[in-house]
């Protein structure tokens, strides 16, 4: 991917950090680092019929997924996928309807879905496929992540067929609550499967997105988020995985460190509201990943310097990989993600 050599015993950043090192800087990577906000995306999403066929295509998405490498020095790749994969790859109709995200199908029933399990994975080896095009040719220096949405986030879009507010999922698990965590318990090991496909093919850290764990009182949080990630995370592990997990509970607010106490991850993303305090209390625990503002990338400025310095003095010390509190915004300047990256690490591009 550049004119320098690599490196083959190097040991990228990201994984020291995973293993329990405090390194020399952190290691940086931003959620959705492939995407929208770049000129060379857009022409590349122009040519698949639909945002699902883009994801499936193992070309065109391990094109996204290198696009942000070439242009900064991000010390990690996430391949670029979906967290609705799943959903149909167990059979439930989606779709992205253009100016309003995700669509999905009615619930499909839950013997259905159980049946479909061992099938969904096979249904998704194209993502397997991706990440072997992209190890490929990833420089050895450079982390390679593996994603799957969490079994309650991906929840609520199939309950609630499309983005919302979550009302009706939550309803639906004070309502229905054997059928709820039935539906969660098909989830953790269709979820398991298919990021032990992805271990398998190429990567070496898996996150699990919690998108919406805002919100829950305390109770429901312990059911929906840290029961199944401690369900998932030791199937994981009993189909042969070792990598690094990293788990995001994002919006958990001070849940957070409870999740953190209960949940053997190798880190804890934190998202926009963590402090210095919690995080500092959670990295005695793990690492911690996060937490700048996206919208304050997008902003850039004055503002965004500061707060990355902010960020690098108050948890840069410890165990701690710079991250976004969640991904990068549609319209973000570029050349604000490259000045972060270039304060982060150094380098204007990898290699230089």
């Amino acid at each position: 991917m550049n004119a320098t050599l690599p490196n083959p015993d190097a040991q990228p950043l990201m994984l020291r950090v995973l293993a329990g090192e405090t390194t020399e800087r952190p290691p940086i990577w931003f959620m959705r680092q492939a995407g929208r906000y770049l000129p060379e995306y857009l022409e590349l999403r122009a040519k698949a019929p639909d945002f699902i066929a883009f994801c499936l295509n193992p070309e065109m998405a391990a094109e996204a997924t290198l696009q942000p490498m070439r242009r900064y020095a991000f010390d990690a790749a996430i391949v670029f996928a979906d967290i609705l994969l799943l959903p149909g790859a167990l059979g439930q109709k989606v779709w992205f309807q253009a100016g309003e995200g995700p669509k999905l199908g009615p619930l499909p029933e839950l013997a259905t879905m159980e049946a479909e399990i061992e099938a969904s994975t096979a249904r998704l080896a194209n993502v397997g496929e991706t990440l072997g095009r992209v190890r490929a040719v990833l420089e050895p220096e450079r982390a390679l992540i593996g994603f799957a949405g969490a079994p309650w986030t991906v929840a609520t879009y199939m309950i609630e067929g499309g983005s919302s507010d979550r009302s009706r999922a939550r309803t639906y698990a004070y309502e229905h609550p054997e059928a709820l965590d039935r539906l969660l318990d098909i989830l953790v090991e269709a979820s398991a499967r298919y990021l032990a496909m992805q271990a398998a093919n190429g990567a070496q850290v898996l996150q699990i997105f919690e998108s919406w764990a805002e919100g829950l009182p305390e109770d429901l949080f312990q059911r929906l988020v840290i029961g199944p990630h401690v369900k998932l995370l030791a199937r994981v592990r009993e189909l042969g995985v070792t990598i690094p997990v990293i788990g995001f509970p994002r919006g958990a607010g001070a849940l957070a460190e409870g999740y953190a106490a209960q949940v053997p991850m190798n880190a804890v993303a934190l998202d926009t509201q963590a402090s210095a305090e919690m995080g500092r209390r959670i990295q005695s625990i793990t690492a911690i990943q996060g937490a700048l503002d996206p919208l304050l990338l997008r902003a850039g400025g004055k503002a965004l310097d500061a707060r990355v310095e902010t960020l690098l003095h108050q948890w840069g010390g410890g165990r701690y990989i710079f991250n976004l509190g969640h991904g990068i915004i549609l319209d973000t300047p570029p050349e604000h993600v490259g000045r972060v990256v270039a304060r982060v690490t150094g380098k204007q591009g990898w290699g230089g």
